[in-house]
């Protein structure tokens, strides 16, 4: 039994003691429930040291899996494009057909494969957290997309003065390139108009993407965040569905959140919200 035991000496006007006041109270059930935070305590903590251990092994994993199967897959479609050219003459319609189904099916497989290392690189890249310029980063993301912006006609993409926030220099370009690719990608009839505006409050940067493409149904809007799922074919839309799981990696290393709003016709506002004070992965 553990007793915390308080008391009280009274004396005289000599100073002597003549009595003493004091309370005994039973502290065993504080004792047993702060033995047990500890022991839940040291529980999380081997938890949590067991699931980072495991997540860089999957990160890893996934890094070398897509790195070496890249060559087998080169060397199937450079076998088979050579097939098609020495023996041209003897293979029917048929065949040239198969080949080209052979051929398009590895090099939608290069493709998830590359989209699956810029996954798992998130988190990895090399310079860490520091200062960056999200106007900067915006003008490198409009270099990058110079031939996409030029091959559709009208298309725009302006943003407001934009804040200089904690985070990895190579992973905001990546962020907001992913984000400003869907909203060309998934545009409407009209010419595409992509917006980046800035609402930060006393607490939190607030960044949003704005465009007026086909919208998303509310139905779909934690799906879109998921590794590979996808709302629409490979034939209507290219892609692997790894884009905005990407986006997603990269914020809430930040500590931060990403959503959607949107209505179907009426376009899709992507929200970015990271805390000002707690810029560091952990």
């Amino acid at each position: 039994v553990y007793v915390n035991d308080v008391g009280h000496i009274i004396r005289n006007r000599e100073g002597e003691a003549i009595r003493m006041v004091g309370a005994m109270r039973d502290v065993t059930e504080d004792k047993k429930h702060q033995k047990l935070l500890v022991e839940l305590n040291t529980e999380l903590a081997k938890q949590a040291k067991e699931l980072a251990n495991s997540n860089e092994e999957l990160e890893s994993f996934a890094y070398v899996v897509s790195h070496d199967l890249q060559e087998p897959l080169r060397m199937v479609t450079s076998f088979l494009q050579l097939l098609e050219r020495k023996y041209n003459d003897l293979i029917d319609d048929r065949g040239k057909q198969y080949i080209h189904f052979a051929v398009d099916g590895a090099s939608r497989m290069k493709t998830i494969l590359i989209d699956l290392l810029e996954y798992s690189r998130v988190g990895n890249e090399k310079g860490g957290i520091k200062d960056v310029n999200l106007n900067e980063v915006m003008e490198n993301v409009l270099k990058n997309m110079r031939s996409t912006l030029e091959s559709i006609p009208k298309s725009r993409i302006d943003w407001d003065e934009l804040p200089t926030i904690k985070a990895n220099q190579t992973e905001m370009v990546q962020l907001f390139q992913n984000l400003l690719s869907n909203a060309l990608k998934y545009r409407s009839n009209q010419p595409p108009a992509v917006f980046v505006h800035n609402k930060s409050t006393v607490d939190y940067w607030l960044i949003g993407v704005r465009d007026n493409g086909i919208g998303i149904d509310k139905l779909y809007f934690d799906k879109i965040f998921i590794i590979f799922q996808r709302l629409h074919t490979d034939k209507k839309y290219q892609g692997t569905g790894i884009g905005l799981a990407i986006c997603k990696k990269i914020v809430e290393n930040l500590h931060g959140k990403i959503w959607v709003e949107s209505e179907v016709d009426k376009g899709s506002t992507f929200w970015i919200e990271l805390p000002k004070n707690s810029y560091f992965v952990g």
